[in-house]
């Protein structure tokens, strides 16, 4: 029951709500993060989630595979997720600000998609980014519906990918920039479809625009997930290199920045991450 009353969960417990994606505070994708959570009960992780009502609440766990550093759950408002980008990012923050970090090696989370690298580069984090779990072809009669619900034609779209890593994304290459920050999505009509969009840019440091559109409703401002899923479609196919940038939040008055670097098999995706808040959550009755 993920709206259940919290008025009978008990007990103090350490939070942070880090803003990700952004080295300015207020400017990427916040996330609120609950540190030593095993005495959380577990019905309720999904309640406080809906009450935080950001796009995901984490929870820090003790590890269950002996090879990681820790464990996360990860839940939006409505659900639990098996993995997400910025939770990844913004949970192992958190951590490592509680925690005495693990030296000359990289910190392991698991997740409910399994073991998840994360490394330090340069005051970043950057996680390895999961295998796809679907890729090929959108089918015509999705990308129809999206088509219709972007407003959009074939005109516009350079190519279409699923981009699947757990949270369940497709993804359109468009052609114009322009077009891109322009769109105007109608929810109603790509209910239950999490559709990102990505466009050539070329200003700065800046290599591609992305956008985020949910499937429950709303544009997400800064999503590791979408971007580790077109990173590895774009650089496969020879569309980006090996190494990039990406810009995210613009119409919603944010800047994310995304970086993207293969390193092997892997590619990672990282970012800053800054604590806002930090404090004591109580939920004593």
């Amino acid at each position: 029951m993920l709206h259940e009353n919290l008025s009978d969960c008990s007990g103090k417990f350490s939070f942070r709500q880090v803003d990700v994606f952004s080295s300015r505070p207020l400017k990427g994708n916040p996330l609120a993060v609950v540190l030593e959570a095993d005495g959380f009960p577990e019905q309720k992780m999904g309640a406080f989630a809906n009450w935080m009502n950001l796009s995901e609440t984490s929870f820090l766990l003790r590890p269950i595979n002996p090879q990681a550093d820790y464990r996360v759950r990860i839940f939006t408002p409505s659900g639990e997720l098996p993995f997400a980008g910025h939770p990844t990012l913004g949970s192992c923050h958190a951590w490592l600000t509680s925690t005495a970090p693990p030296e000359g090696r990289d910190i392991v989370q698991e997740c409910g998609a399994g073991l998840v690298r994360i490394r330090r580069d340069s005051g970043r984090l950057a996680f390895a980014g999961p295998p796809l779990i679907r890729t090929g072809a959108v089918e015509e009669d999705v990308l129809a519906r999206i088509k219709l619900g972007l407003g959009v034609s074939d005109a516009d779209i350079v190519a279409a990918q699923w981009v699947d890593n757990g949270p369940g994304w497709l993804a359109l290459l468009l052609k114009s920039h322009t077009t891109a920050l322009a769109l105007k999505p109608d929810f109603a009509m790509i209910a239950g479809i999490r559709v990102g969009i990505v466009v050539p840019v070329q200003a700065g440091d800046t290599d591609f625009e992305v956008r985020a559109f949910s499937a429950a409703g709303f544009e997400d401002p800064v999503t590791g997930s979408l971007n580790a899923g077109i990173a590895q479609w774009l650089i496969k196919s020879g569309i980006a290199p090996s190494s990039y940038t990406a810009r995210q939040g613009t119409v919603l008055g944010r800047e994310g920045t995304v970086y993207v670097t293969q390193d092997g098999n892997d590619i990672w995706i990282g970012g800053h991450v800054v604590t806002c808040i930090e404090g004591q959550l109580s939920l004593e009755e």
